[in-house]
């Protein structure tokens, strides 16, 4: 491989520790937000790399088979003598889970590391999940984030709520929206990180951080909306037979920059619609189940 990724995804890869019925059995799944939007890229057939650092052991080979099923970029995958970041998600519903990773391999991630060369080829970075909660790796991000504004790189940025965002994360969370071109939120991402039920008081507050920025507002469901400047699209979800949600906001924020990306041509509705039919696409299968182009255009067919 010589050429280099379109797009990156920078943060954490993880692996969900998940409690059987009755907690007597555990199963894994390889996960992780910034992990899973390059995937959904990758699947879109845009070369695409994860840049983040996993551990050695057998978590970190399963991210990293699962990487190079994926298709992509290994050179943008670290490895460390660490342990890995866990998620033990012990009740399913509601999700009540916490992370394990003191000193993991995650937090050991180096941008000077990467091969180089790759940021003369990079149109595209996206950042969030709780890689940006937790230091020191939140504020290489940041940093790296800033580096590629300058260098005219498209940011697009999905905070993805999680119970470690509390107050200390609110000064980051204003720099990423500032940083960003495109910020993806979801109804309970804003509950959480204004910790506020009023979620058009805290749709608000957020868009005030950068208002030139484009939003993408998740709703489930109900569908999404694209707001952009004073002008808002919004667009109503198919209709499918949901086998999980798993991955679904992942896939959506990875199809709105492809299509940006290589559909500059369309409407603002029609990146909306692109947007929302791939999330809809990865509710299709169990777990993260990244959809392709031609599964988001039959969704298309039938909005």
């Amino acid at each position: 491989m010589s050429g280099f990724p379109e797009f990156i995804a920078a943060g954490e890869a993880l692996t969900d520790l998940i409690a059987e019925p009755g907690q007597q059995r555990w199963a894994s799944q390889v996960g992780g937000s910034t992990w899973n939007v390059a995937r959904a890229m990758a699947a879109l057939d845009l070369p695409s790399a994860f840049a983040g650092a996993i551990s050695r052991d057998v978590f970190g080979e399963q991210l990293w088979q699962a990487s190079a099923a994926a298709r992509l970029d290994l050179r943008f995958l670290q490895r460390y003598a660490k342990s890995p970041l866990l998620a033990i998600v012990h009740r399913i519903d509601p999700p009540s889970y916490f992370f394990v990773g003191d000193d993991s391999a995650d937090l050991h991630f180096d941008a000077a590391a990467l091969p180089e060369g790759w940021r003369a080829h990079c149109r595209w970075a996206h950042f969030g999940g709780i890689s940006l909660a937790r230091a020191p790796l939140a504020g290489k991000l940041v940093t790296l984030a800033e580096s590629l504004k300058r260098d005219g790189v498209g940011i697009s940025y999905d905070p993805n709520f999680r119970v470690l965002m509390d107050e200390g994360y609110d000064a980051t969370l204003r720099r990423m929206t500032e940083l960003a071109d495109v910020v993806k939120v979801s109804e309970e991402d804003l509950a959480g990180l204004f910790r506020s039920d009023d979620l058009e008081g805290a749709f608000a507050a957020l868009r005030a951080f950068n208002p030139a920025a484009s939003y993408l507002y998740t709703k489930g469901a109900q569908g999404a909306s694209l707001h952009v400047g004073d002008q808002a699209w919004h667009a109503g979800a198919p209709r499918i037979a949901v086998v999980d949600s798993v991955g679904a906001g992942d896939a959506s924020i990875a199809a709105l920059a492809w299509s940006m990306l290589r559909k500059p041509e369309r409407t603002p509705g029609e990146h909306l619609r692109f947007a929302v039919c791939a999330g809809a696409g990865a509710c299709l299968g169990a777990g993260a189940s990244p959809p392709s182009e031609a599964l988001i255009e039959r969704l298309l067919a039938t909005l």
